[in-house]
């Protein structure tokens, strides 16, 4: 297959997402024409937008292990972008949130429908009820496109450990985070390792490692450099999606602004701020915090002790330092040249964006 960079990949990408959904969802719908909803939320869910941030990187780092990309490898390698909408879908329910890329998120959705359809029982427990089994039928789906997608029986069984592993982290990942919550914490070491585990390991380093395991050409040391790259971007991408969450226009997100801070979520951002605050700004700081009735005013009273403390300037800094280390890794050798390209580019990708 003929690509010039990483656009080029990303087109296969959503191409080969189209494919699948289009076989899947016929398949659905045919079992009960009450699943219609179903599918079309998936479909618009996963279709309509999305950065690819994890087909990307295990294209790249099967590209970087002398894998080479055909349309079964794409197939493969696109099946990720199934158990980030699982993530993602299982994150709203988990976090409460109402808005996802600037529209109802899939348990409201599911809630209105109950409401327009005036069936029985609860509307938020129909919702909740129909996040989680089109969470779960992303993960299936995810499955199915991999075992599925023509490339050899011993590549994926080659890549399958490394999959098994990124899910499993993936959920320690979460459950970390909404015990952080619940813990209050202020530990900005248990914030990193959560940052690590949710975000940053499934995002960049077990999908460079899954992409690797998949070309049956992989050398343990090229492991080691997507380790080297992947873990330090991967947090850097968090401590990013974390500002962004405090800081971001919601033009941009398609969430409301300061959303984080209605969800009171305990990222790096915030125990930092809570350690460099003084007794005024902290008691101004809980008083707004959490609040899930959080206005304007109080977003910008929140922003305003995060800049005033220096906590946005720390974190600011640890994204330079860990996006430099990975940038580092990317040209140290051992992988394509063309693949360190790429990582390069990901890299600045990753961590400048706006949402």
């Amino acid at each position: 297959m003929d690509f010039d960079g990483i656009l080029q990949l990303k087109s296969a990408v959503d191409k080969s997402l189209a494919s699948f959904f289009d076989r899947e969802s016929a398949y659905l719908n045919n079992v009960d024409d009450e699943l219609i909803p179903v599918s079309d939320a998936l479909g618009h869910f996963l279709l309509d937008s999305g950065k690819r941030l994890r087909p990307l990187f295990a294209a790249i780092g099967h590209i970087g292990a002398g894998g080479e990309i055909t349309q079964e490898s794409i197939t493969a390698l696109s099946s990720l972008e199934l158990v980030h909408v699982c993530a993602l879908i299982h994150d709203d329910l988990m976090d409460a949130s109402d808005i996802r890329r600037g529209a109802p998120s899939i348990h409201k959705q599911f809630e209105t429908i109950h409401k327009v359809k005036n069936l029985h029982g609860s509307s938020e427990q129909f919702g909740l009820a129909a996040s989680v089994l089109m969470g779960d039928l992303a993960i299936i789906w995810a499955d199915k496109m991999l075992h599925e997608s023509g490339v050899k029986s011993s590549q994926i069984l080659s890549a399958l450990p490394i999959y098994d592993e990124m899910r499993v982290e993936l959920m320690a990942g979460q459950y970390l985070d909404v015990y952080e919550q619940a813990l209050a914490s202020e530990s900005i070491e248990r914030s990193l390792k959560v940052a690590r585990y949710k975000s940053g390991k499934y995002s960049i380093e077990r999908p460079l490692h899954f992409g690797a395991a998949l070309s049956a050409n992989a050398k343990s040391e090229q492991y080691g450099i997507y380790s080297q790259y992947g873990l330090p971007l991967g947090e850097a991408f968090q401590l990013r999606d974390d500002i962004i969450g405090v800081f971001g226009d919601p033009q941009e997100t398609g969430k409301p602004a300061g959303d984080d801070l209605r969800e009171g979520k305990r990222t790096v951002l915030i125990a930092s701020t809570l350690n460099k605050s003084n007794d005024a700004q902290r008691k101004e700081f809980e008083k707004y915090f959490g609040r899930a009735n959080l206005d304007q005013t109080g977003v910008e009273v929140l922003r305003s002790i995060i800049i005033d403390t220096g906590a946005l300037k720390e974190v600011e800094l640890l994204i330079s330092q860990m996006t430099s280390n990975a940038r580092t890794a990317a040209k140290s050798g051992g992988i394509s040249p063309k693949a360190s390209a790429m990582l390069e580019e990901m890299a600045i990708a990753a961590t400048m964006r706006k949402s």
